[in-house]
């Protein structure tokens, strides 16, 4: 089965378009090689994909006939990915919280709250 189509039945992937240009600009390995997605993928082959800033890594149990139910896609693949990879990502969404572009808008009421109370608490020391 072609690596595209496999990572859009184990519900990696919503549509196979985005597996597909997903291949194409290289998050996807196989066996630590970058693949194309018309590269065939087999049983215990090894596959590594990098989406929303997570590097997945996936042990190819079996071959599935076709795109399957949420509930057994662990039938045909094993997540190997480790958690720290998870922990990272909680990390980059809380700093993006609270980042602001410069430039981008007048401050908000709340922003600019946080503004003073920094300031006075300097100037109390």
């Amino acid at each position: 089965m072609r690596i595209d189509k496999f990572l859009w039945c184990v519900r990696y992937y919503k549509t196979r378009t985005i597996a597909t240009e997903a291949c194409k600009k290289g998050h996807i390995k196989i066996n630590g090689q970058v693949a194309k997605p018309s590269r065939e993928v087999y049983a215990t082959d090894k596959v590594e994909l990098r989406k929303d800033q997570i590097k997945y890594q996936l042990m190819v149990n079996d071959i599935p006939p076709s795109r399957v139910g949420a509930k057994l896609v662990d039938i045909y693949r094993k997540d190997t990915t480790p958690k720290e990879a998870f922990e990272a990502q909680d990390l980059l969404k809380y700093s993006k919280d609270y980042y602001r572009k410069k430039g981008v808008g007048r401050p908000s009421k709340k922003d600019r709250r946080d503004i003073d109370d920094f300031y006075e608490t300097e100037d109390d020391n």
